[in-house]
């Protein structure tokens, strides 16, 4: 089992982006950017997933760094329901940003619906991809690392100052993104000599989900649906 010599570097891996996403969301609210009391019940539900899911990366991780093959396949699948939940949870808490204009205001109605759609059936996606390549190894940790630096996306929106960035704040955030994404590069040149396959699909698909958002934010008939979701409200 000559993945288990690296195993180290995927368990700080995981516990370094799992400690980013938290810190970033956990200063906005320390700064008094978010209202508890008026935060729907959903969105509290949504975060908690997340959460569970942060920890769910970590602790399969380091289980596989113990050996314990056996429980991380069973927790493994109970990971995939989760997914499958916070896909559902995320589409909803969108969908109701817009309808209810609970949304950052320097994104427009068909942005912020776009930014939603994408990243969630991006992530989705990735998860269930990992999970078909589950015997696979070097593969599959790779792909669900890459799920979950999706999550980046709304992190680093609450750490840089998006309303200086203007346009060029989702593009940032990629590069931000793509910094993970070439600190696995790195591991994967030393440990492996090249850059494995996996992680060159990772940098592909979360730049192609940049661009999706921004070019279904842009097209018209797309637009009119988050308009009525938001007149809906």
């Amino acid at each position: 089992m000559e993945y288990a010599l690296d195993q180290r570097f995927f368990v700080r891996f995981a516990i370094i982006l799992a400690a980013v996403i938290i810190f970033s969301f956990a200063q906005f609210s320390m700064r008094g950017m978010v209202n508890f009391q008026a935060v729907p019940l959903w969105v509290h539900l949504h975060g908690i997933l997340m959460l569970g899911w942060l920890g769910l990366i970590v602790a399969q991780n380091i289980l596989i760094q113990r050996g314990k093959m056996a429980l991380h396949r069973k927790i493994g699948w109970l990971g995939g329901v989760l997914a499958l939940i916070i896909s559902v949870s995320g589409l909803y808490t969108g969908y109701m940003a817009v309808q209810l204009q609970r949304f950052p205001p320097f994104f427009s109605n068909s942005y912020f619906l776009a930014l939603v759609l994408v990243e969630i059936l991006a992530f989705a996606a990735m998860v269930v991809w990992a999970i078909m390549l589950r015997r696979q190894t070097q593969w599959h940790r790779r792909i669900m690392i890459g799920a979950t630096l999706i999550v980046l996306e709304p992190a680093f929106g609450r750490l840089l100052p998006m309303p200086l960035l203007g346009d060029w704040g989702e593009w940032l955030i990629l590069l931000c993104q793509l910094g993970f994404v070439a600190v696995l590069a790195r591991h994967d040149r030393k440990t492996i000599g090249h850059i494995h396959p996996a992680t060159l699909a990772i940098g592909a698909i979360l730049t192609g989900v940049h661009v999706a958002v921004t070019g279904l934010s842009l097209f018209s008939p797309f637009q009119r649906i988050a308009e009525s979701i938001a007149g809906a409200g």
